[in-house]
């Protein structure tokens, strides 16, 4: 697909509305509501990590009415089973008044689906959401179902409350896109939230575009082009996340027990292309890949014995590895 100028503004326009619109019932949140759109626009899944009450679930819901997406909420807990989440068959009676069996949808059969508290269900749950996210289909009963399209599942998860968690596996972590941490609002942010919510007047927040105008744009996106050199130094990044490899960082080595895998080279190409059409660029720059490695990186690295007893912070990695990765280009 070959993209013309006015397919970037128009799609720039449209994102820039699209944000507006979400900006009006959530406040403060600029980068975070900038990093959900980018994921739905990527094709990927967020993972957002913060305290509660910062309005994670309201993002959610405001998206999809700015959208005009299906909207489904699930609330994990230690008793939620895979057939909350997928659906099951259900015995009804036919036409003729036989019995038979007829498979009811679960919540995951929307366009945007929060995972609330995903750390909170056990193992066999959380896996229930895995061939939803990688293959945007369900199988129940030995028959597949296509969930909507787009589809995105936010998940958060809360940093303090740890006691009675179940830390998701590697590999559903690695199918998330970004990691987002929500950061607790400021003075102005907070005094803007409390008149926001404490009043009798709500947010007119209107619809900015359609699923339809979201499947677009991600097609506009992926034919934006990407540099060599600016190719080699995503690829680099994922690279020097590795410990074993001989060009990581020393501090890598130190505190990484292993690093990204392909995927994350993947959601970091894709990402970028979303970021430089959301900057009204023609092509990726090294300032795209800086952007999105922190929350495309932070959940795929797992630190070794001694990075968790230091307390290293993954975000301090992860600048010292592109910086490596910028000075071998």
């Amino acid at each position: 697909m070959s993209i013309e100028e006015k397919d970037i503004r128009e799609a720039w326009e449209t994102v820039k509305n699209i944000e507006g619109e979400v900006g009006k019932a959530i406040i403060g949140q600029k980068e975070v509501i900038r990093q959900v759109i980018m994921g739905l626009l990527s094709g990927g899944h967020i993972l957002l990590e913060g305290a509660p009450g910062l309005g994670k679930t309201q993002l959610v819901k405001t998206l999809s009415k700015v959208l005009d997406l299906s909207f489904s909420r699930i609330q994990f807990t230690p008793d939620l089973m895979p057939a909350d989440v997928i659906g099951t068959n259900i015995m009804v009676k036919d036409e003729e008044g036989h019995n038979k069996f007829e498979f009811h949808n679960g919540p995951v059969f929307s366009h945007l689906v929060l995972a609330d508290e995903i750390n909170r269900a056990t193992p066999k749950t959380q896996s229930a959401l895995l061939e939803a996210m990688q293959e945007a289909t369900v199988t129940a009963f030995k028959t597949s179902y296509k969930l909507p399209s787009p589809f995105m599942v936010m998940a958060t998860q809360n940093p303090i409350e740890m006691e009675g968690t179940y830390p998701l596996p590697e590999a559903q972590l690695d199918r998330f896109l970004f990691k987002i941490d929500v950061k607790f609002p400021n003075l102005s942010e907070l005094k803007d939230i409390v008149t926001l919510t404490t009043s009798s007047v709500e947010a007119d927040v209107k619809k900015a575009a359609d699923g339809e105008k979201i499947l677009a744009i991600r097609e506009i996106a992926k034919a934006i082009p990407i540099a060599q050199p600016v190719l080699t130094y995503a690829l680099k990044a994922v690279m020097y996340t590795h410990p074993e490899n001989v060009d990581s960082p020393d501090i890598a080595k130190k505190y990484i027990r292993f690093g990204a895998s392909p995927r994350a080279a993947q959601s970091i190409v894709n990402s970028a292309r979303v970021r430089a059409l959301l900057e009204g660029r023609y092509n990726v720059s090294f300032d795209d890949i800086q952007y999105v490695a922190y929350p495309a990186l932070r959940h795929r690295i797992f630190m070794n014995y001694e990075g968790i007893a230091e307390g290293m912070d993954v975000d301090v990695l992860i600048k010292e590895i592109l910086h490596m990765a910028e000075e071998q280009i």
